[in-house]
């Protein structure tokens, strides 16, 4: 019965009606591309099918760069990362954050799970603790992070998410757009920052150069679209096993990145990655993610089909 209350759209919708504050956010966007939604509707891929500007461009402005501050003041190792993402899909910014900075997030961190301020959640994570911290906020919305971010999108970037995880987590392979999906494709970034150390045997990132430029693998891709009042009833095993699929189909090899504390990964929206198994049992893997949206861009959850409910600060 409660997969069948979760999978039945009328039920989140209903849920939906009570969050307009969090929900509005696609309202001007379904207006713009003339698609007839509410702002608690159901909403997946299907919707914007056919629709003329499906993705954004991958295409980087050289101009944009010249004038980008915060790219003039990296060191020429990160300048030429940044340089190359639109051909890797990732960008790997080396001592971005001072370890003095990461020390204070570390202890801001334990403080907020000592007060029961932020919980674990999926196992191991600890989501959103940038609503309930200024100093967690503060490093998502760094200046020189946002400035670099949006040249990479091309639009202004939004915070929206945060994750920490005190281990690795394991994650088989995936792209993000299957989870924060957005009209136009491509409208959403992420970036992993390393809160220590991080070894081969400690669950590092994995990623695979160049994967996302590869189609956006979404419901219809593997058979999960539902129907007009259920959402699809594959598990999520099933995806990522058909992407396990297709990276050996592709032939497509995997780096790990082994990082330095205050290291910083920004990866494209659909670029293939996970973590490594987290061996070292005697080390722990202190990292943080933020994830950020495109701003204007429709934000959804095509598994789910629901809009994005995003916070304000």
């Amino acid at each position: 019965m409660l997969d069948f209350i979760r999978r039945f759209k009328p039920a989140y919708s209903f849920y939906n009606f009570f969050h307009k504050s969090q929900l509005e956010h696609n309202v001007a966007g379904y207006k713009k591309i003339r698609v007839k939604k509410s702002y608690f509707s159901p909403v997946s891929s299907k919707d914007f099918s056919g629709l003329s500007g499906e993705q954004l461009s991958l295409s980087l402005d050289k101009t944009a760069i010249e004038n980008c501050v915060a790219f003039s003041r990296l060191s020429d190792e990160n300048k030429i990362s940044v340089q190359s993402f639109h051909d890797n899909g990732y960008v790997i910014l080396r001592n971005f954050f001072s370890p003095e900075a990461i020390d204070n997030a570390n202890r801001e961190l334990d403080k907020l799970l000592a007060s029961g301020m932020v919980k674990f959640k999926y196992r191991n994570k600890i989501m959103f603790a940038i609503y309930e911290s200024v100093v967690l906020r503060g490093m998502g919305e760094n200046k020189d992070l946002l400035e670099l971010l949006s040249l990479l999108m091309g639009r202004e970037a939004v915070l929206f998410q945060s994750i920490n995880f005190i281990n690795g987590s394991e994650q088989r392979t995936h792209s993000d757009s299957i989870h924060m999906t957005t009209y136009p494709l491509g409208g959403l970034s992420a970036a992993w920052v390393a809160m220590e150390d991080v070894g081969a045997g400690q669950g590092p990132l994995h990623y695979y150069p160049g994967s996302h430029k590869l189609p956006y693998y979404l419901n219809k891709d593997y058979g999960n679209e539902g129907t007009y009042l259920m959402t699809g009833q594959k598990t999520y095993t099933e995806y990522e096993d058909f992407m396990q699929q297709k990276i050996h189909e592709l032939g497509l090899k995997k780096e790990t990145f082994t990082a330095e504390k205050g290291d910083l990964l920004i990866w494209h929206a659909n670029l293939f990655h996970g973590g490594e198994p987290h061996v070292d049992k005697s080390k722990t893997r202190k990292s943080m993610v933020f994830h950020y949206f495109a701003k204007d861009v429709i934000c959804y959850h095509e598994i789910t089909q629901r809009p994005a409910l995003i916070r304000r600060f």
